[in-house]
């Protein structure tokens, strides 16, 4: 864990452009999935959708992905395939995010091109963000901000530091971990560019009514 710092040294940023959100996928994107990704997105709220599935064979997987990637791109949104930069190639997937553990920026650059949208996971680091920037990242993500059974994560920054972040660089940063409509706007009023969330949508019986609900809470945060 990075030093503690003063979170009043960096106040949170003037916005430029509202929040968005960032939709993980379940385990479980069968069936009808694809139509509860449909009614999600189909307001402009979610700028990204990343197809997070473990433990299945990459040919099922991208079997799997070819109608939600199809949905992605009717609504908009960014398809991102999480830790496989060979899946997001084969897909011609709108870019990869990496855990710590999954390569380098470099690699995925050099793999899935220029137009590759790479995010890299970050944790509670200021030096893993600053290096995933230097690298050539598009984006860092911070987390997990809150519990959360997707994936847990002893990490819990302050959200001072997407604050810190914010009023330092240029380049977006995501709050992940845990989030909802009732414990997100200390994320978005500290300067989150984006808002990851799974179970907070995918769990209700009604995700559009959630994805909802959080752009009304971005609409209040601007």
């Amino acid at each position: 864990m990075d030093e503690e710092f003063d979170p009043a040294e960096f106040p949170p940023p003037e916005r430029t452009e509202p929040c968005k959100l960032y939709l993980i996928s379940p385990q479980q994107v069968g069936g009808g999935f694809a139509e509860r990704l449909k009614a999600a997105t189909s307001n402009e709220v979610v700028a990204a959708f990343q197809l997070r599935v473990k433990d299945v064979a990459e040919d099922e997987l991208a079997r799997l992905a070819e109608p939600l990637q199809r949905i992605c791109a009717d609504a908009g949104a960014a398809f991102i395939v999480n830790d496989s930069m060979a899946l997001a190639k084969r897909l011609s997937a709108d870019g990869v995010h990496l855990g710590q553990q999954d390569g380098d920026v470099g690699e995925a650059r050099a793999l899935l091109g220029p137009g590759a949208q790479i995010g890299m996971t970050c944790h509670d680091s200021r030096h893993l963000a600053i290096e995933a920037g230097e690298a050539g990242a598009d984006y860092v993500a911070f987390g997990a901000f809150h519990s959360t059974t997707t994936k847990p994560s002893h990490y819990r920054p302050h959200p001072s530091i997407l604050s810190w972040w914010a009023n330092l660089f240029e380049l977006p940063c995501v709050a992940i971990g845990g989030i909802t409509p009732d414990n997100a706007r200390p994320l978005v009023e500290a300067g989150a560019d984006f808002i990851a969330v799974c179970q907070a949508v995918w769990a209700a019986d009604d995700a559009a009514t959630v994805v909802d609900q959080f752009g009304k809470l971005f609409s209040a945060c601007r």
